[in-house]
């Protein structure tokens, strides 16, 4: 009896899947798309989007399902805990899904792989309680305890953007921890929206909005030879308002800002109160236009003040990424551009499926430098 036989591809770190979370559909369909010709895989019935869901209970409970083998994969899990526009019913009523409820999926899906995937990788861009990420009094601390919790269900690598405080890593020392950075998208989406910038030290400064964004802008202003600016904020430290002592004033050091382009750049909009108010400032201090930079807008208490500060002509535009949800209101609002981060994710996952170095794309020094070369030519 004539035994037959299957070819079985040879794979260092197994067949890649993809699975998506509900929250990230929109910007995973983008991903998927820029992934699977780097992957080699283009055809519908080739796919390696893995079909997976999380229904829940009436009572607001739920579960993880898996419908397909993830025996021997690469599994790599996209989520997006800021999601605000998802929903579950709970006796009869709908919630609006939080971080944790968002957080407690993730961990559904990884327990619904049984442990036969060779590999997970959890693609968290928003990082999950990363602004609960040191102890000043009594108070837990979440980031910390939620990455040691992944890596105890099996989970190989965590892949975020724009880490609140990168030194969280330090809580799973022996695992991987990879935090990057949107700086090119930013400039690119800037280059291609408003031609008329110059990026050299007599028309633009870049600012740090406060003493945590200092790393980020010291990076950008050292790579176009800008000069910069820092505000650091005074606090009221005998009061506690919505969990955080209140900012008294933002004070400036730094030089003049007199009819210059100025770049803030930071890593999140939520209530964004801190930032505007520095963009007052610097409108006061004479500058020419305000262009916000920041990872993550969640503008969790609306956009009006952003349009009332809009039709002053205080800001010019707020650039957030693709990584989070966005609103159709804010699409839709003059004063927004969005930095597509898809492509690069895609990149950064192919690199990670073959053990590929990453620094070219942690360090993306040339793409800036070709891309300021790039837009001098094209004035020239």
């Amino acid at each position: 009896m004539t035994t037959s036989r299957r070819t079985i591809p040879s794979y260092t770190t197994g067949p890649i899947k993809l699975a998506v979370m509900e929250s990230s559909r929109d910007f995973g369909s983008l991903v998927y798309s820029y992934l699977a010709p780097l992957i080699g895989k283009t055809g519908e019935s080739d796919t390696f989007l893995l079909s997976c869901s999380c229904p829940r209970f009436g009572s607001g409970e739920g579960k993880g399902i898996i419908y397909e083998t993830v025996r021997g994969c690469d599994l790599f899990i996209l989520t997006d805990v800021t999601n605000s526009s998802l929903t579950y019913s709970l006796n009869q009523e709908k919630v609006v899904m939080s971080p944790d409820d968002h957080y407690q999926d993730l961990k559904r899906i990884i327990e619904a792989t049984n442990g036969k995937a060779k590999r997970i990788n959890v693609i968290i861009p928003f990082l999950y309680e990363g602004r609960q990420h040191r102890r000043s009094m009594r108070e837990s601390l979440d980031c910390a305890i939620m990455l040691q919790e992944l890596v105890s269900m099996g989970v190989s690598s965590i892949i975020t953007f724009d880490a609140h405080d990168p030194r969280m890593q330090n809580a799973i020392p022996f695992n991987p921890f990879d935090s990057f950075m949107p700086t090119y998208q930013f400039l690119k989406a800037l280059v291609g929206s408003v031609p008329d910038l110059s990026f050299d030290q007599d028309h633009m400064m870049v600012i740090s909005p406060d003493e945590g964004a200092t790393e980020r802008c010291f990076y950008l202003a050292n790579v176009l030879g800008l000069g910069m600016g820092v505000f650091y904020k005074r606090r009221d430290y005998s009061k506690v308002v919505n969990g955080k002592n209140p900012i008294i004033a933002h004070e400036f050091l730094g030089e003049t800002v007199q009819d210059k382009d100025v770049l803030i750049i930071d890593d999140i909009i939520s209530s964004g109160e801190s930032i505007m108010d520095v963009s007052k400032q610097l409108h006061r201090r004479g500058a020419k236009r305000v262009f916000i930079c920041t990872t993550f807008g969640l503008f969790s208490e609306g956009l009006e003040k952003f349009d009332a500060l809009y039709e002053a002509g205080v800001i010019s535009k707020v650039v957030t990424t693709n990584l989070n949800y966005r609103s159709e209101a804010l699409l839709s609002r003059e004063w927004y551009l969005e930095a597509d981060m898809s492509e690069y994710l895609a990149h950064i996952i192919y690199s990670l499926h073959n053990d590929l170095s990453i620094r070219d794309l942690q360090e993306p020094t040339e793409k800036i430098n070709e891309l300021m070369r790039d837009k001098k030519d094209r004035e020239a």
